[in-house]
């Protein structure tokens, strides 16, 4: 028994994957393939991607929100929870790498649900708080450039309405947060987010210790 979150093995995490993983074959076949791309530390967990939809459903998700697509495993995952009539607006700024994801989401026939915008997502997310959508989006997630996620992090409070859900992904950092010989520009910029996160009213807070750390902020 434990009163903390367990330090998973290599052993106990791969027993949980065979006993909770419901992948779709689309989703571990672009996680193969993401696999073998030199930068492949940058998708997400399955889990945590199975995680993710499973709080889409919670809240109703209609319409949700993106920053950082890479290949696209956590637009799919979120793409594939919504409902038929549901949308993703999913900000990048590389064509390379979402050039993969436009494939899978192809292959799995959720195209029409996501709205891919190459421009950096600063750009994308105060167009649309001008365009009249602040409160309407009822999930966002945040997995991008770290030194910008504050930034995102207001933006996307803005765009999210009140009940609504913004998730964050890489809050632990590799354990490099907690670390405080490390300071690089990186691991700063995601201690000062999570500092104000602790303190920021706005919101309900849970940190979950789920792959590299997604904090899940409820906008009250």
């Amino acid at each position: 028994m434990s009163n903390k979150s367990l330090n998973l093995s290599d052993r106990l995490y791969d027993y949980l994957l065979s006993v909770s993983l419901r992948e779709p074959e689309v989703l571990a076949e672009l996680r193969q393939e993401t696999a073998g791309h030199p930068r492949s530390v940058m998708q997400i967990a399955p889990d945590q991607g199975q995680f993710m939809a499973l709080l889409i459903r919670l809240i109703g998700a209609k319409k949700a929100l993106e920053v950082g697509v890479f290949t696209g495993y956590s637009s799919l995952c979120v793409a594939l929870a919504l409902p038929p009539e549901g949308k993703l607006i999913a900000c990048d700024i590389s064509e390379e790498y979402t050039a993969i994801a436009r494939r899978y989401w192809q292959k799995a026939s959720v195209t029409d649900k996501i709205d891919l915008r190459i421009a950096p997502a600063l750009e994308t997310l105060d167009q649309l708080v001008t365009a009249g959508q602040a409160n309407s989006f009822d999930f966002a997630f945040i997995d991008a450039d770290k030194e910008n996620y504050l930034n995102y992090y207001e933006r996307a409070l803005q765009l999210v309405r009140p009940g609504g859900l913004i998730a964050v992904d890489n809050v632990l950092w590799g354990g490099a947060v907690a670390d405080p010989a490390v300071q690089d520009e990186s691991t700063q910029a995601i201690r000062a987010f999570n500092q104000t996160l602790h303190r920021d009213e706005r919101v309900d807070l849970s940190l979950v210790a789920i792959a590299d750390g997604l904090t899940l902020a409820m906008k009250r």
